[in-house]
């Protein structure tokens, strides 16, 4: 009767163990999930904080519940966290859009692949690799992709608003800049409002390439007012 309550005892420690240390590992999970999450929301993008947050720690769990499943019934230990790659490359393909010849969204679905890494990273026990793993992240999304703007190696997609007294001609204006800077309006919208047109449109060009077209888009004197709103990068 002893030892029976003792191995009790002892199971009882284990499984407490096992939790507390579950729980540990999920809470790094999110954590870590989490900051890319933030950087990615800043930045408005489709995958944003509750997107690699729960990719970080679904990874996580689904690691750890392939290994204790395993070891209590039997199996292969890894069989559960292998599926974890080819679910994530489903949801990637989904962030991924094509439209007009251009691709966006690859590094969106990048983002998810390695977030993914670093919750199994998490559930394995691997803390120090999933911490530097995060820092390499968030330096490439956040310094690579200031530089890749600042120094024309990635274009962006812009949109531009201008008001003016006559649609038409604004609008003719605009095309004549486009065509000397070899650019094309991608969308185009016309309201009015009051006594004057107002006009957004988007362009795709690098950082250098949008400061041209500004510069040249306020020496217009058909336009009263250009303001110009980043959007969302080329991917």
């Amino acid at each position: 009767m002893t030892e029976q309550i003792m191995q009790w005892t002892h199971a009882d420690m284990e499984l407490a163990r096992f939790v507390a240390l579950t729980l540990v590992r999920l809470i790094i999970a999110a954590f870590l999930g989490g900051i890319i999450g933030l950087e990615r929301e800043a930045k408005r993008k489709p995958a944003g904080l509750r997107t690699n947050l729960f990719i970080c720690f679904g990874s996580a769990m689904f690691t750890i519940l392939s290994d204790r499943l395993a070891g209590h019934y039997g199996g292969d230990h890894t069989r559960i966290a292998a599926q974890i790659i080819p679910g994530i490359g489903f949801i990637g393909a989904g962030s991924i859009l094509h439209s007009r010849g251009s691709v966006t969204g690859l590094t969106t679905a990048a983002t998810l692949f390695v977030v993914a890494s670093v919750g199994m990273a998490v559930g394995g026990g691997l803390y120090l690799p999933a911490i530097f793993a995060t820092m390499v992240i968030l330096i490439a999304l956040h310094f690579l992709g200031w530089a890749e703007t600042r120094w024309n190696l990635k274009p962006m997609v812009m949109a531009y608003e201008v008001t003016g007294p006559n649609a038409e001609s604004m609008i003719s204006d605009i095309n004549k800049i486009l065509e000397e800077e070899k650019r094309i309006m991608q969308t185009i919208q016309v309201g009015r409002a009051d006594h004057h047109f107002r006009v957004q449109f988007t362009v795709d060009g690098t950082w250098q390439e949008h400061q041209d077209v500004m510069q040249k888009l306020r020496a217009l004197p058909s336009l009263s007012n250009v303001q110009a709103l980043r959007g969302p990068e080329a991917e």
